[in-house]
């Protein structure tokens, strides 16, 4: 049986890393497939259970130098306690609390009897932390759970901090490090107990002072950077440590000589140059981690929706009450109360009251839904005005908003297929830059340049090599991304979907629920004028009873054309006309494929076809150009007769959503072919075509054939889309190169799909389109940048441009323009936050 686990990867520092622990594991028997994101240092991996442990997935993570740790955080809870009489009774459950597997800690406070726990809900469940205080004598009461903090988030802001921290750390002694260096070259003042020329010595040793904090603000540059080396997986740190360390022992030696006597060898320290790599370093990677942070901002946003309290109404022998709990501790079926301006807590349906809610966290759609009992309420919508109260259908990650949110993770987690190239080059990138560097220094030395030359080439090389650019340019632009989308509920379930969506060139859409409503509804009555004649009224008394005698004709039918006539009827206000002459009515007679009789209050009523009145003798001759007129425009005619003699036409039709045309258009403005599917015949197809603007119609399609049609389009070397909502779309929305299923439709379309529009409005394939093109564009520009910047910049730090009478790199300017190139990678993804949707491509 295969088995999926997520770990974090700690101590990864650039792409090289996250290749060397994803090769490490992939190497693994019995691992499907292994995949680790440097941006969001997650690694997701498939294996076959009992063949392989996560104990021996996380060792070989180990083995290669990085750290892998199960994505759990400890949970904690306040559990308020009765029965304790003194301060031993809290020490006792204290003692039989933390005696539990999973309980990192536990503390009493017998002043406000409540319970502080912190435990791994893996390994302990809160009922058995709660069994175990009642075992030991005391009553465990109703759990108080503090607002629950992103644990993951907090490590990552302490990161920030301790990078801030060490980089002024080393700032502050860089500099002056630096001034003393170059003071005299710059005519700069100098205490002439240090100046180079008079104590050589000492100069030296001021300058290695000066250095040692800097080095040891960068430490783990060498522990990290030394360890990858041992492992056989140098990465970035390994660069900057070899770079740095052959400048340090350099430099150390020429200090040797001084003290020897040789004091032309001052000539030959580099301390500067190690000190302002680190601390330049140090400032990239300060704001690296800084950008990175905000990448993931829409999911936390996302994550933030959810209220932590819920106030449920519990039934007891004294009557109702309400009680509030934290929502974790809301179950399946617990009645919960709304009031106006909070948010609703779980996904359920409305039991009582009504009220109008704002949906707009999960559709994007501004204004709020009009609620009342029966309907479906979403968890972390906010209500507006009215209170009502809901049952709980859905708790946990069951809820719209848990699903959303592990959509989303799933995909930003995700590799696009363009990726592969910027992962190919990034395992080989590190050893190549090493080879380089050392070949350059030694080209130099046999062209006559001297060791201190050679080095600078060596160090410059090493340093300004950036993989970090390689391996962010495509998940930072996909996390950003589809952030921006999750925004506007569209949902793209995996990178791959991100980048397939911006070659489609043909978008098939599914005609019943996606282009139209999918419910008819009633369009047109056309009056015999005899009938309007015998109803001795006004146009609309007469249009009003021969809608009435209809809708209780078909009242006990379970057709959905039946249901629209009803359903119209009773929007006219004419309920209580309907229920009179249904309950005058004495017998009802359905025909299949014809239509039905009924008497009704003595009269007999014909709804049906123009066959089905044919075959009751009555002449339907002007009914016959009414029906005509009526399927032109796509609807479907129903004539009716009454008491023998035709009495009128009756359209029904399945509404086109007023989001379509205008989707439609924008797509063929952006070079789109539309196709439209549908089982329907084909001059109602056609009449819908027209009315939405599409040119290419497949009709009298069968369900099962839909994934046929698909495929046929793609013989023809066409990049599909399919946009669909029901259960027959499933198998076409698999099929097609991108599936895009309508939020409102059947869980199994949107199981299918590859994108879920969670508004239902078709003018968001339009703008996942253009979110899609946008984010490879920025892809695009991301790897340009990361491989340009690294084709050009290793050849000038290699010495090329000397070689042609031109200046030598500094490794000093090499170490900022790496530091600054995976901060302005970063950055450029950052720009899709900015993204327009209601800007035109």
């Amino acid at each position: 049986m295969l088995r999926v686990e997520r770990l974090q990867i700690n101590g990864m520092t650039c792409a090289s890393c996250a290749q060397a622990s994803e090769r490490a594991v992939k190497k693994l028997a019995g691992v499907e497939e292994a995949s680790v994101n440097l941006a969001t240092e997650k690694l997701v991996v498939r294996f076959e259970d009992g063949k392989l442990s996560v104990a021996e997935i996380k060792a070989a993570v180990a083995k290669a130098g990085y750290e892998a740790v199960e994505d759990r955080v400890d949970k904690e809870a306040t559990i308020p306690i009765g029965g304790m009489s003194c301060a031993a009774c809290a020490n006792t459950v204290e003692r039989v609390v933390g005696k539990l597997p999973g309980v990192s800690s536990v503390s009493v406070n017998f002043a406000t009897e409540k319970a502080s726990v912190k435990y791994d809900p893996g390994l302990v469940r809160m009922s058995e932390i709660k069994g175990a205080i009642t075992k030991a004598g005391y009553a465990a009461l109703a759990l108080e759970t503090p607002a629950k903090v992103d644990e993951h988030r907090a490590a990552k802001e302490r990161e920030v901090r301790v990078l801030w921290t060490k980089f002024a750390v080393a700032a502050a002694f860089a500099l002056p490090l630096l001034y003393v260096a170059m003071g005299a070259m710059l005519r700069l003042p100098l205490p002439s107990a240090i100046r180079a020329m008079d104590y050589p010595l000492r100069f030296a040793l001021v300058e290695l002072a000066l250095l040692i904090p800097v080095v040891a603000a960068g430490h783990r540059f060498y522990i990290v950077g030394f360890r990858a080396i041992r492992h056989g997986a140098p990465n970035m740190d390994s660069l900057i440590a070899m770079g740095s360390s052959a400048a340090i022992m350099y430099s150390l030696y020429s200090t040797f000589k001084i003290a020897l006597g040789d004091f032309k060898a001052v000539d030959s320290l580099y301390f500067e140059t190690a000190g302002l790599i680190i601390a330049l370093i140090l400032l990239g990677k300060s704001l690296e981690a800084l950008s990175k942070g905000r990448t993931s901002d829409s999911i936390k946003k996302l994550m933030g929706l959810q209220p932590k309290t819920a106030t449920v109404i519990h039934e007891g022998a004294g009557g109702s009450r309400e009680i509030e709990l934290p929502i974790d501790e809301v179950e399946l079926g617990d009645l919960i109360m709304v009031r106006p301006g909070e948010r609703i807590p779980v996904d359920g349906e409305v039991a009582s009251g009504a009220s109008a809610v704002d949906e707009s966290m999960l559709t994007g759609e501004s204004i709020p839904v009009e609620k009342g009992p029966g309907d479906e309420v979403i968890g972390a919508s906010v209500n507006k005005n009215g209170s009502f109260s809901f049952r709980a259908t859905k708790i946990g990650a069951d809820t719209a908003l848990a699903r959303i949110i592990k959509l989303v993770e799933d995909a930003q987690g995700s590799k696009a297929p363009i990726a592969r190239t910027a992962d190919l080059v990034s395992g080989y990138f590190v050893p190549i830059v090493f080879a380089i560097a050392l070949l350059s220094a030694i080209l130099w030395l046999l062209l006559g340049h001297g060791l201190a030359f050679a080095l600078q080439v060596f160090v410059a090389v090493l340093t300004i090599a950036c993989p970090c650019a390689l391996g962010l340019a495509t998940p930072t632009a996909i996390m950003v991304g589809t952030g921006r989308g999750a925004e506007r509920g569209l949902l793209f379930k995996s990178g791959a979907a991100l980048e397939t969506a911006h070659k489609v060139d043909t978008i098939v859409f599914d005609k019943t629920g996606t282009i139209t409503i999918g419910e008819p509804e009633l369009t047109d009555i056309l009056l015999a004028p005899g009938f309007a004649a015998t109803a001795a009224a006004a146009a609309t008394a007469a249009e009003n009873e021969l809608l009435a005698l209809a809708a209780a004709a078909e009242k006990g039918s379970e057709h959905p054309l039946g249901g629209a006539i009803v359903r119209a009827a009773v929007a006219r206000g004419l309920s209580s006309m309907v229920a009179a002459h249904f309950d005058s009515a004495s017998s009802f007679e359905a025909t299949p494929g014809r239509g039905i009789s009924a008497a009704i209050g003595g009269r007999i009523v014909l709804l049906g076809n123009a066959k089905h009145l044919a075959e009751r003798g009555v002449d339907a001759g002007e009914g016959l150009m009414a029906a005509e007129a009526l399927a032109l425009q796509g609807k479907t005619p129903m004539l009716v007769a009454v008491d023998g003699s035709y009495a009128g036409a009756i359209g029904v039709a399945d509404i086109v959503k007023g989001s379509s045309e205008r989707a439609i258009r924008a797509l063929r403005g952006m070079g789109m072919d539309v196709y439209m599917i549908t089982g329907d015949a084909a001059l109602t197809a056609k009449a819908i075509a027209e009315e939405v603007g599409v040119e290419r119609i497949l009709a009298e399609v069968l369900p099962q054939d839909k994934a046929a049609e698909v495929k046929r389009l793609q013989a023809e070397g066409r990049v599909v889309a399919m946009v669909g909502d029901g259960i027959n779309d499933a198998p076409a929305l698999a099929q097609a190169d991108v599936g895009i299923a309508v939020g409102s439709g059947a869980d199994v379309a949107m199981e299918s799909a590859d994108i879920v529009l969670m508004r239902g409005d078709l003018a968001d394939v339009e703008a996942a389109i253009r979110l899609s093109k946008s984010v490879m564009r920025n892809i695009k520009q991301n790897l340009f940048w990361a491989f340009g910047y690294n084709v050009l910049g290793i050849p000038v730090a290699a010495g090329l441009l000397y070689a042609f009478g031109g200046p030598l790199l500094s490794p000093i300017i090499a170490a900022a323009a790496m530091s600054l190139s995976s901060v302005s990678v970063l950055a450029n993804a950052l720009r899709l936050r900015r993204f327009d949707f209601g800007a035109k491509a």
